[in-house]
């Protein structure tokens, strides 16, 4: 909107409120100067939101439950990830819980500032973006490629052309998620082979060396070295530890090999998932030899610790949890291939995560069971603590290896490469989203990226040429969404991008937004959307928003008026064919003046020259004026037709307040409503 406050928050601090002057000769040194005071408690400022903030937004317990009564959470939780404002998630409504959040620099402001804020918006986001960046994440286990391979001894953790991931992926959502609902989006993670496997044995190694001291102190995208060793294994990686702390690390490639005691070395950054710390799949521990393993002592929780543990690695902002050696008791539940542990005084529960077979058969439905293990991550919205285990009652969890050790034989280990597939819960069944593509970890690699996501304008940069090589055969007006991990500065979120081809290459999508400023006001210490404007021109010479409003009026004069030069003085900065002047700050209508500036009024009386001129002010000088100065005021995308007040003064002999009211019909269509100066 009006480009002048930024120059004018400069120039006289506060730019609609109503300013002191100092200089007491107005208008000749006539009789009448009354003294205007500032209101220095209010001021206006400007704001462009970053990507983090609206991260900030969709996290704000005020916009979650204003979302949750609109029935549109997941909206907000892709405003929050997608980095822009949306038809159902408007600015208008969610931006005032970020101006009256600490975040905001300005948020201690008083009532009546003014804050404008710069954002961007998209309207008719499609359903496919929203579930996209809303879905829930599921890795295939090892249980589940079992199960597709219909045998305990015979499988590969990977499928294959004789097992595939479209024949099976679906019932093992419909088992994963049992009370999924229509439109449910879920992103799973799987590894795929070319090749069916041989199945026969393998074998494992050996070395020697000294702890390192890193994991302690590690932080999310820190590039460590560590030597450590394992100190609990699952099916979806282990737990190293070395002298100063240990961490998760997620289904590294040999995995199934590590057993407890092995001393391993490593080289990777550090990511986080589900509120812990992990080292990101795909890391390769190289294992030189082994050790001895004592545990920490275990610490118990109470029903309130643990709620409390929860919120507050839930809470916006909070740092992931490393690794906590517990000690639970609790009521087993079973529900097919999944195991909890119900726990007293609390609804979280314990999932034993990445449990082999030997932690399942010690856990039998309804039994009541001890155990120990390491916290590693909160799943499913706070719902479970993913516990590793190693130990149920007395005994210990030796290896993945030992837990195995009734098979005649593993999977062999087969080339595979990680994929991601976006799967939709549809009509009662779950399918694979067929437009709708999902970055893995060799599409960035391939694009050059050093982790698996994209920032800053990357997208804009790269999706077009991944989807020219991965389509070569697209039709145009083809679409296809692009579902990736997006680095926006503080965090890596999901993003959906909507692409479409148009026969030669792909466009659109990659943002796709419209960078609007709306304007916000404080109200009773409450922030609220308000597109009307409240401007102050102060009375007096050198006042720098006065001086730019009447010196365009006269200029308007000057240019647009038929003999328009005559009505404006020797000096250029006032005019009497309404009395607008830059020189004294205000509207003179002394008929005296008028008169003796321009000789076309001799044959008018007094009364007559000032009603002419304060007509012309009203509707042809000043609202030409404020469409010069204000040429992006227009009414809003939701058809509100803004009000601008202008509080002014004019002089008669005595300076006199009077304030003039205009309603924006139109872009920089400003209609007069009412002046007080009329009353």
């Amino acid at each position: 909107m009006n480009k002048y406050i930024n120059r004018f928050a400069i120039l006289a601090g506060c730019t609609l409120v109503l300013a002191a002057c100092d200089d007491n000769s107005w208008n000749d040194k006539l009789d009448g100067f009354e003294d205007i005071t500032t209101d220095k408690g209010t001021s206006t400022v400007e704001y462009k939101m970053t990507q983090v903030d609206y991260a900030t937004i969709a996290g704000l317990s005020t916009a979650k439950a204003y979302a949750t009564e609109q029935g549109a959470s997941d909206e907000l939780k892709a405003v929050g990830t997608q980095g822009y404002f949306t038809d159902v998630i408007d600015a208008e409504s969610y931006v005032p819980f970020f101006l009256a959040n600490e975040r905001f620099p300005y948020f201690a402001l008083n009532n009546g500032s003014y804050a404008r804020v710069t954002y961007e918006t998209v309207a008719g986001q499609p359903a496919e973006v929203t579930g996209a960046v809303s879905a829930e994440k599921y890795t295939v286990t090892a249980d589940d490629y079992i199960a597709a391979w219909e045998s305990e001894t015979n499988y590969a953790e990977a499928f294959a052309p004789s097992c595939t991931a479209t024949k099976n992926i679906p019932a093992i959502l419909k088992n994963a998620f049992a009370d999924a609902e229509e439109g449910q989006y879920v992103i799973v993670t799987y590894n795929q082979s070319l090749t069916d496997p041989v199945f026969g044995g393998s074998a494992p190694e050996e070395p020697a060396f000294a702890l390192s001291n890193v994991l302690g102190s590690i932080t999310v995208n820190q590039d460590v070295d560590i030597a450590g060793y394992v100190a609990a294994v699952s099916t979806q990686g282990p737990i190293v530890a070395d002298a100063s702390g240990a961490v998760f690390a997620y289904l590294p490639t040999n995995n199934a090999d590590l057993k407890i005691g092995d001393q391993v070395t490593l080289s990777t950054s550090v990511s986080s998932y589900n509120y812990g710390f992990q080292l990101p799949k795909g890391t390769s521990p190289e294992v030189v030899g082994t050790q001895e393993v004592t545990y920490p002592a275990a610490k118990t929780w109470t029903g309130s610790e643990i709620d409390a543990f929860v919120a507050d690695a839930m809470a916006t902002g909070a740092s992931p949890i490393k690794p906590v050696y517990s000690k639970f008791t609790g009521k087993v539940a079973v529900s097919g291939n999944y195991i909890n542990i119900i726990l007293d005084g609390t609804s979280v529960q314990l999932s034993p995560y990445g449990a082999g077979s030997q932690v399942k058969a010690a856990l039998t439905d309804g039994a009541e069971v001890t155990l120990e293990g390491y916290v590693v991550a909160i799943a499913s919205k706070g719902k479970f603590l993913n516990t590793i285990v190693t130990k149920v009652g007395t005994t210990p969890i030796v290896s993945i290896a030992s837990a195995n050790a009734d098979a005649v034989s593993r999977a062999v280990t087969v080339a595979s490469t990680v994929e991601n597939a976006m799967y939709v819960y549809e009509g009662g069944k779950w399918s694979a989203k067929a437009n709708m593509t999902v970055l893995s970890h060799a599409d960035y690699q391939a694009m050059g990226q050093r982790y698996d996501n994209l920032s800053g304008e990357t997208p804009k940069e790269l999706l077009p040429l991944y989807l020219k090589q991965t389509y070569p055969y697209a039709l145009a007006d083809e679409i296809r969404y692009v579902v990736y991990n997006y680095y926006n500065g503080s965090a890596t979120v999901v993003r959906c991008a909507e692409c479409r081809y148009n026969g030669s290459e792909w466009t659109g999508g990659f943002n796709g937004s419209t960078v609007v400023t709306s304007q916000f006001v404080k109200k009773n210490n409450a922030w609220v959307y308000s597109p009307d404007v409240e401007i102050t021109l102060p009375a007096g010479r050198g006042i720098a928003i006065s001086t730019l409003y009447y010196q365009t009026c006269v200029d308007w004069v000057a240019a647009n008026v038929p003999d328009g030069s005559a009505y404006v003085s020797s000096y250029g900065n006032n005019e009497y064919y309404c009395g607008t002047s830059a020189y004294q700050g205000n509207v003179d209508l002394r008929a005296s003046a008028a008169k003796t500036q321009y000789a076309g009024y001799a044959d008018m009386t007094d009364e007559e020259v000032v009603a002419l001129e304060k007509k012309r002010f009203e509707l042809e000088v000043f609202p030409a004026a404020l469409a010069i100065l204000h040429p992006d005021a227009a009414p809003t995308a939701k058809g509100v037709q803004p009000f601008y007040t202008i509080h002014f003064y004019y002089y008669t002999g005595t300076t006199e307040a009077a304030t003039i009211v205009y309603q924006v019909t139109a872009p920089a269509t400003f209609e007069f409503i009412s002046c007080t100066w009329n009353d």
